[in-house]
């Protein structure tokens, strides 16, 4: 018997000063069962980092070659995909093609690796930015996750807060690469 997803309702206060964006969003996401609180809250973190009207949650685990998130214009064209973790870098290539803009936020303890080893080739994507998170972040961001949580985030001079259940975490994403042709 195939196990179900888990529901998780959030609602997120985004305060983004460095990209002059406010808003307040209902969330819902399902997490996958092989999915952890860590990953989800990742998800939820790269949401806020990219937050707008029309980004949303895409499939994630449950389907192969398909953004975490992703948002498009009024065409259907991809305009941004956004993958958490550590993607195979042949299907970041193939994202690079489909999408104006493609971004990865990878964390977890092998994340240095996983750049180490795709680094030249990632590097030749022009529309491809890759950050990481410190791992004592993610895990301090997986404590946060309830099944419904009021969660805040703050973004300024490109350091985030991240604040739930009378928590506050503070989160310096690295840039490992910025996309030289972004818009």
């Amino acid at each position: 018997m195939a196990l179900k997803a888990t529901i998780f309702k959030a609602t997120l206060q985004i305060a983004d000063m460095d990209r002059h964006y406010y808003g307040e969003h209902a969330l819902t996401l399902a997490r996958h069962p092989s999915e952890t609180d860590e990953r989800m809250m990742v998800r939820v973190l790269a949401f806020a980092l990219f937050a707008s009207d029309t980004l949303q949650f895409g499939r994630g685990l449950s389907t192969d070659d398909e953004a975490d998130l992703r948002e498009e214009d009024l065409t259907g064209h991809i305009s941004r995909w956004i993958d958490v973790g550590l993607p195979d870098e042949r299907g970041l290539r193939k994202a690079c093609g489909r999408a104006t803009e493609v971004a990865v936020i990878s964390y977890g303890r092998t994340a240095e690796t996983w750049w180490n080893q795709n680094r030249d080739r990632l590097e030749r994507l022009a529309n491809l930015s890759v950050c990481a998170l410190p791992p004592e972040t993610t895990r301090a961001l997986a404590g946060l996750a309830r099944r419904n949580m009021q969660m805040q985030c703050t973004i300024q001079d490109g350091v985030v807060w991240f604040t739930g259940d009378e928590t506050a975490i503070e989160i310096r994403p690295i840039i490992l690469k910025a996309a030289s042709d972004a818009p």
